[in-house]
């Protein structure tokens, strides 16, 4: 018997992984948007609306069609950029030296001189803010000795994110042959930026400076207009070239959830933010951010403990589930728990006692475990006894 039981548990614990991975959102983003089509007409020949946590999608265009996206490329060396500083591999006061070939790239700028070194947060702040290539450049050079071998990494970053439709050639996104990504894998990286909070002291700023030897100095100012203009934007990557249109991938943060819009290929420079504006907007105002159960929250209920210090243990959420619903459908949301009969002592706080389902009208959305509000010791020997004599005498036995 106390076998099946173990067995039993097992198989729970790792059912209640798999749905709570999948609550968490750290599933693929090949789920099917939230609604068919576009709710109104989008010029731009690619776009995608999505849910940043969850990586929900609302609605999308062509998502998944490879196309040139210009400087929207230079959100991944942002993101290799961070991931190097929050490893600790390098740190923003690191002195990077400036090639030849970094200072000669033309397009956007902070026109740093070949041979000086620069800070390296005033070179990440450079690309983040002023989308410069110079300071990408030097940046791919420092962390990985040449602009070659940092587009490897990038791509094996690329398959690691399962970004399925990118290929990099560069670190900038000057036009290149093969150089392409999707919709959806620009959405789905620029996601993994707001994993970085460091990333938003620099995207949210609308002016700055860079300071060169001698004292000359570089105005930056945001390529992303939304950073200014649209209440609540505070990041992500513009890019235009004649190949790649315009290009914005946009976000925008307000109560508790940020979405994500992308809009490649537009006709002009204005219609990329407008396009990005009326997607956050249409995405604000019709839906929210749900989380129905969060972990360590009491269930009011407990499960009976077999040989243990205590006749029982108390049940709590093992997890947290956020969901994306269009506004007024949390209502119809509830919550189902489904407990193991008993366990044996002893239990350690933690331990999967169930699962908690989320439903709507029904149908199950996702479940986290149910788990041991606290641990449930064996008993020590006098108390054991007693309790061995007490059930004795209760029986007639």
């Amino acid at each position: 018997m106390k076998r099946r039981m173990l067995t039993a548990l097992a198989m729970l614990m790792m059912a209640c992984m798999a749905s709570t991975a999948q609550a968490q959102g750290e599933t693929e983003m090949t789920k099917q948007p939230m609604e068919e089509g576009t709710p109104f007409t989008l010029r731009c020949p690619g776009a995608i609306l999505m849910e940043a946590s969850t990586g929900q999608v609302i609605f999308e265009k062509n998502a998944d069609e490879p196309r040139p996206v210009a400087s929207v490329t230079k959100a991944m060396t942002i993101l290799l950029t961070l991931e190097a500083l929050d490893e600790g591999r390098v740190d923003e006061s690191d002195r990077v030296q400036v090639s030849e070939h970094a200072a000669g790239m033309g397009g956007s700028q902070a026109f740093l001189d070949a041979g000086s070194s620069y800070a390296l947060g005033e070179l990440l702040k450079s690309v983040i803010i002023a989308s410069a290539n110079d300071a990408a450049v030097a940046l791919a050079e420092h962390l990985s000795g040449t602009e070659e071998t940092f587009v490897r990494r990038m791509n094996e970053r690329a398959g690691e994110l399962g970004l399925g439709q990118t290929h990099f050639v560069n670190c900038t996104g000057l036009p290149a042959q093969g150089h392409h990504m999707s919709a959806r894998d620009v959405a789905t990286l620029s996601a993994q930026l707001d994993r970085h909070p460091r990333y938003y002291t620099y995207s949210s700023i609308w002016m700055d400076e860079i300071a060169h030897k001698g004292g000359r100095v570089t105005g930056l100012t945001n390529t992303n207009r939304l950073i200014r203009f649209y209440p609540g934007c505070d990041g992500y990557k513009t890019g235009s070239t004649n190949e790649a249109r315009y290009c914005i991938s946009a976000t925008a943060k307000k109560d508790g959830m940020r979405l994500i819009a992308v809009v490649l290929g537009a006709d002009t420079s204005q219609s990329r933010f407008d396009e990005a504006r009326a997607m956050l907007e249409y995405g604000f105002s019709g839906y929210r951010l749900v989380t129905p159960v969060q972990e360590g929250e009491a269930l009011g209920m407990s499960v009976p403990v077999r040989l243990g210090g205590s006749d029982s243990v108390s049940a709590v959420c093992g997890g947290s589930v956020s969901l994306l619903m269009r506004k007024g459908e949390e209502k119809s949301l509830s919550l189902e728990a489904a407990l193991v009969p008993a366990v044996h002592a002893p239990v350690k706080k933690g331990d999967v006692l169930g699962e908690i389902r989320i439903l709507k009208d029904g149908q199950a959305l996702a479940s986290v475990p149910a788990a041991a509000g606290e641990d449930v010791a064996l008993p020590g020997l006098v108390h054991a006894l007693l309790r061995i004599r007490d059930r004795f005498m209760l029986t007639g036995r």
